[in-house]
Parts: C-alpha cells; structure tokens; sequence
C-alpha cells in the first residue's frame, strides 16, 4: 500500500511543480504585456536579453549521464589546467570547453545507453537513460566540471616548499591543506547565498557567457534571412579560434606580444623599456593571441563597459603616470632596477640570495641578512602592493556607501517582503539547501585544518589561532568582496592584507605565511567560485540541493587530481620553475609560483616591518590604505552634489584599484590588448549593434575560449610532449631583451650595456 502511495505521487509532484512554473510564467507574461514586464524580469538589462524567464522542472537532471560525463570533464580539467599552470603562458581551459565537448558525447549516450528502470515504483528508481539529453543534466555537468577549472591556490605552497625553498613536504599533509582550503568556501557560501545569490541586483556577468551557450547548444532557433542562428555562429567562431591558435600557440609566437617599438630600436633600453610588452610599459604593444588577452581578468566580452572603463583608467594611471614619474625621478632607487620586474634585489641592483638568509630551521637569520643587506623591489612591483592597499580599504568603504542599506534590509530578513525577479521566483519550487548543511561542513574544515598545522606544525608553522584569524577573515571580507565580484566581473583580493597581518604578528615563518594566505584568501576566493555557479544554476533554475552535490564531489575529485598532477611534475620535469638551470626555451618557468615565492619572502620570511614598517624602505606606501578609504567617499560626495552627472555614477573606485593587483605576472600586453577588445564589446556593439551583441556577443566569448583550448592541448599532445619546437625571428615572445636592463649608472648586469 505504501508502494502504491509513492508512485502516485511522485507524478503528482511534478505535475504541481509544473503548473506552478506555467503561473508564474503566465504572470510574467502578462507583466509584459501591460508594460511592467520590465519589473517582473531581470532589472539588469544584460541579463533580461540574455536568460530566458521559464522553466521545465520535469525535466530529470541527477542521471547516470550526468555523474559519468561530469566525473570525466572534471578530472580532464583538473589535470589539464594544473599541466599547463606550471608553463611560461599558463593556459587556463574553462569550463566552456567542457561545455561544448560533452554535447555529442550526451546525445551519444542517450541514443545508445539502455532505457531500463530500476527499482521502478520505489524511492531509489532510476534508469541509465531516461531520455534525451536536456540543458539541465548539461548544467549540472558544466557545474561538475567547473570544480577542476580553477587551479586551487594552496599548490603554490607545496611548489614553493618543494622547489624554491627545498624543504620536505609530505603528500598527505599537502593534501590536507589543499581538501581544507578547497571546501571551506561551502561555509562562507551557504551563508551568504542570501546576499549574493537571490537579489537580481548580483547578476554575476561572467555566468551570462555560460548562459548564451547553453541556448545556443539547445533551442532551435530559425534561421533570419541573411543572419546565422547562434549555433552557426559558435561553430564558425570556434572553427576559426581553432585554426588561429596554432600561429600563437606554435609557429608564430611573436603574436603573444607585439611590441613593434622594440623592432624599431633594438639598442635602446629606453625605447625597449617604453614599449615591451611584457617586461615594460607596453606603449604600443598588443597581444593577438586570446589566451594572452583573456588570462588574468577574463573574458573581456564578459566585461560590463563601466567596469572596463575604471579597469582601463586605474591601468593608465600606475602604468603610464606613477610608475615612468617615479623610475625617472629615481624613487626608491628605481633606475637601480628593471622598470617592470616581480624580482628581489640587492642595492646593486642584483638578484637577492634568499638561501642565504635562511637558517636551519627554516626561519629568518638576522645575522646573514645583516650581510645580505636590505631587500629591494621594482618601483612598479611596489606601486602593485600600494595599489593593494588602497583597493582593501575602498572595497569596504564602497560596499558601506553604495549597498550598506540593502544588505542592512537583508539582514533584518526584508528581502521576502520585496519584489523578486521572475528568476527567483521560479527557484522557490525548489528544495533549497539546508543552512546546517553549510555549517557542518565549515566546522568540520575549520576543525580539520586546525588538527593538520596543529600536528603538522614542523611543516606547515602556522599555529592554531592563525587558523581562527584567517577564517575570521575570510568571513568578514566574503560579503563586500562578492557584492564588487557579482556587478563588475572584477575581484578584489584579499591575500596582500593576510600577508600583512600574520607577517606582523608572526614574522620570519614564510610556511606559516603563505598558509594564512591561503586559508584567509583562497576559501573567500573558493566561496565566490560556488556562488557563481550558484547563480548559474539560478538563471538555468536547477534544483539547488543537486548543485550542492555536484560541487562537493566535483571538488573533492578535482582537489586529489589537481595535487597529484603537480606532485608528478615537480618529480619528473627536471629544474622545473628554476629559471637559470632550465634549458633555453624550456616553458617550464612557473610565473605564478615565483610571484607567489617573492611574497612569501617579503612578507613571511624577512617580514612587513622591515620592508613596510618602521624598519623598511617602503613605510610611506602604508598611506595607500587612508586613500583607498577616503577615494569612495569623494566619488559618493560628487554624486550626491552632481546627481544629473551620470558618468559620476559609473566610478567604482575598488575596480579602478584592483586593475593592476594581477600585475606581475600580467603584463602590459594583457591589458592593452584586453581594453580594446572590452571596448570594442562594451561600447561600440553594446551601444550601436545592440541586437547583434544580444545574439552573440557571449557566444563569441564561449567559442574563442574552446577552439584555443582545444588547439593549445593539440599541440602539446603532437608537438610539446616530442619536444618538437621552431627557433626563428617569429618564436620569441616579445624581442625586446633590454627592457628589464637598470638605467642607473655603474650598475652591472649581465647582459645589459654599462651606462
């Protein structure tokens, strides 16, 4: 009898769940219809072109084909993505490219996969084909594959114990480290899901890229009379970014970076320092290559304008005012030192010996770095960690100002008394995930990363209350973080101020240093990963509880693949990341673990205070903090007196700041080259081809993304792992080997005239 009860309701469910969704869609239907449509749909203009405001609830979306095909596209990108993260031109492969290649691969298996049901009539039935395959199962796939996308930032800790400072590291308490990191975000998530995710007014731009492609892999579209469908479209923009990458990526890599000056004038430092693209200012460099353009701050066709344009403004001003002011001017020595530099270096202007200041315990000696003498930074390099400054403290002043009153409404539970998008509205069919289920699992990692530095302390330095501080941390800076994240597409970072912090209160432990970093900054950063998909998941309406379960599995698989990828190659390559002992040519240069290795130096192994504070050559940067703080009251005043001013309104001070927080080790050629192309897709087709950027303008983000995916992992397949490789004109990267050269004279350096 029970039986029997079960399976009469299981379709009464979905049959309710569906004419509550055909409600809902009549009333959003009929808000158009009388001219309020605007109110029921999106508020963001962007989203209400680009999602659609219906669901199908029917529609199965926890299959065999999900489980199967999700399981195998994350552990590919896990693999593929930490492969390439240790290469001189990281090659970051997105979800997108997961996207797209399991759609045949999904209609495959539900042509061929038997359509028998287990267990029918029961709780636990299932089919391994229960049907065609749907766009839901396809997000919840993409969503699954996500997990492997991003390299987890907790690596760079074993790569710098490993391999700069020679240190033993076990693979088990590696792995603690990296699991704890990984899955803290859940806590921070779940918690703020409420601010983050809900409201319309976070519309999450980089989703809408996803989005765009999910319709154009799915609907059928009719084809206009001179137009192509966004299918067609995809197919010949992927095709084409493809085929194109193989004169990047392989047979003409001077397109990474041209840097024209430089062919002019190839014996002057001064030109070369003006105009490489990667070791100078770049005045005149552009990248054609997309894996350049869109590496360090993302798609730039996901870009909102208003968020391009603060990007490009804070860029001109440290790149083209500040930095050629102070190098000319010889602040802080500045000609003793490359104009564009992450290095570390003696007064003379030589590279710093870390070894030497390191003593047996792996703590600093002060006694040797007496010797040594003070450590010196790039004036530019300086300038990045001011701006650093300055974009933690506007970030926090800017959320107060700007959206302090809504998040006070949400908090005192008024958002359910307020008009909801019709996307929300459509979510409330669905379970949503328990608030405990979060908590739960935020203990639990809280508890498990305080028992592994506890017990593992010989390894890992960093005590116990630096675990509760750096959870502090992130708690308190994941809101206005994310609300920066949600609307411009930009994140501020918070691992300068966890630098800062523990370098303070626990100096010359740089372990201890990079592990507060990655415990204060990673699981914020981890948090706003699972809130974005969290909202993707929104706009596609998938069952909440079923993204849930794809992200916390989707994350423990790509945690263990991740680290075993960059176990295996820290074993294998030899002089991985040693850029003096590696073979000329060798892609193995690891550009970001040596940013990552600098900071650990300055701020965790000789510390703030003898670098920032009061026993350091750079104390005066610390006001960057009272002018970030200061900068978005100014822009709120001049709102305030000049309200008919709309441009005013477009100044978001956090975003203008946080342009060059990536610099090094981007460089100048990404973001020239990332500017044009935003300006390009934010203004000019955004003002003047509205219907075209509606149609395509994500699509064509989706397609540049995969076709150099899919190319790049080609030519490593045929060429890279033969060691097949072109030695002409065309295969250096940049051709301006005098820029990173000192202009001050009597200053030394191999390679560089003597002035």
């Amino acid at each position: 009898m029970i039986e029997s009860e079960e399976e009469i309701s299981a379709p009464l469910i979905e049959r309710t769940k569906k004419c509550a969704v055909q409600q809902i869609q009549r009333q959003s239907s009929a808000g158009d219809a009388s001219g309020s449509g605007q109110e029921e749909n999106s508020p963001v203009e962007q989203v209400a072109m680009t999602v659609l405001p219906t669901d199908e609830p029917t529609l199965p979306v926890v299959t065999f084909r999900m489980w199967a095909l999700g399981a195998a596209a994350c552990v590919l990108l896990s693999f593929l993505n930490q492969f390439f993260w240790y290469r001189r031109e990281s090659l970051s492969i997105s979800a997108i490219s997961a996207q797209i290649a399991v759609v045949p691969l999904g209609h495959l298996m539900a042509a061929a996969l038997p359509r028998r049901v287990f267990f029918e009539g029961r709780k636990w039935e299932f089919s391994l084909n229960p049907g065609r395959f749907n766009v839901k199962e396809h997000v919840l796939i993409t969503i699954f594959a996500n997990s492997g996308a991003a390299n987890p930032y907790s690596i760079h800790i074993v790569s710098a114990v490993k391999i700069f400072y020679g240190q033993r590291l076990t693979f088990w308490v590696a792995l603690g480290v990296v699991l704890t990191t990984q899955l803290l975000g859940f806590g921070w998530a779940g918690l703020f899901r409420r601010y983050l995710v809900e409201p319309a007014a976070m519309w999450w731009p980089q989703n809408l890229v996803q989005v765009s492609l999910f319709r154009a892999l799915h609907e059928k579209e009719v084809r206009a009379k001179g137009g192509l469908t966004r299918n067609q479209f995809f197919l010949i923009a992927f095709i084409c970014s493809f085929a194109y990458y193989v004169f990047p990526g392989y047979l003409f890599q001077k397109l990474t970076s041209v840097s024209w000056l430089c062919w002019i004038f190839p014996s002057s430092v001064l030109i070369q320092q003006l105009g490489s693209g990667l070791h100078g200012l770049g005045i005149g460099a552009i990248g054609l290559d997309w894996s350049s353009i869109s590496s360090y701050l993302g798609s730039p066709l996901a870009s909102p304008w208003f968020a391009t344009a603060n990007i490009a403004v804070g860029y001109f001003i440290c790149m083209y005012v500040i930095t050629p002011v102070m190098y000319w001017l010889d602040v802080y020595k500045a000609k003793t030192f490359p104009i564009f530099s992450d290095g570390l270096f003696t007064s003379e202007g030589q590279k710093y010996n870390i070894s030497a200041i390191i003593d047996s315990n792996f703590h600093i000696d002060l006694e040797a770095y007496e010797r040594e003498g003070r450590l010196y930074l790039s004036t530019f390099f300086a300038m990045t960690y001011a701006f650093s400054f300055a974009c933690l403290t506007a970030t926090i002043v800017h959320v107060l100002l700007f959206h302090g009153r809504d998040l006070w409404l949400l908090s005192k539970s008024a958002f359910k008394e307020k008009k909801m998008d019709v996307h929300t509205k459509l979510m409330q069919i669905y379970k949503k995930v328990p608030e405990w289920w979060f908590i739960c699992i935020l203990m639990i990692n809280i508890a498990g990363a305080l028992i592994i530095c506890q017990y593992y302390n010989s390894q890992l330095q960093l005590p116990w209350w630096g675990v509760l501080l750096a959870c502090g941390l992130a708690f308190f800076f994941t809101l206005p973080v994310g609300v920066i994240t949600a609307t411009t597409n930009q994140t501020p970072g918070l691992n300068v101020i966890t630098e800062y912090i523990i370098g303070y209160l626990y100096p010359g432990y740089p372990v201890a240093n990079m592990c507060f970093k990655v415990y204060g900054y990673i699981s914020m950063k981890q948090a706003l990963i699972f809130l974005q998909d969290f909202k993707l998941g929104h706009y596609m309406k998938i069952p909440p509880r079923a993204m849930f379960m794809a992200q916390v599995v989707g994350t423990l698989i790509s945690s263990l693949v991740h680290l075993g990828t960059a176990w295996w190659l820290m074993d294998t390559v030899p002089n991985i990341c040693d850029r003096t002992a590696l073979p000329h040519g060798s892609p193995w240069t690891c550009p970001g673990d040596h940013v990552f290795y600098d900071a650990s130096v300055i701020w965790g192994l000789i510390g703030p205070q003898r670098i920032f504070g009061d026993l350091g050559y750079y104390s005066a940067i610390n006001w960057s903090f009272l002018v970030g703080a200061v900068a978005p009251v100014l822009v709120w005043l001049a709102q305030r007196t000049f309200p008919n001013q709309q441009w005013i309104r477009l100044i978001t001070v956090p975003v203008l700041l946080v342009s060059i927080i990536n610099m090094p080790p981007a460089t100048a050629v990404n973001f020239n080259s990332w500017i044009i192309i935003g300006f390009l897709s934010g203004f000019v087709a955004y003002r003047y081809y509205r219907d075209w950027w509606s149609r395509h303008n994500y699509v064509l983000s989706g397609a540049l993304d995969a076709g150099l995916a899919f190319m790049g992992v080609l030519l490593y397949l045929c060429l890279g792992m033969e060691h097949i490789s072109l030695d002409w004109w065309g295969s250096e990267t940049d051709g301006c080997p005098l820029a990173s050269c000192p202009t001050a004279k009597g200053i030394v350096v191999k390679g560089c005239p003597i002035i």
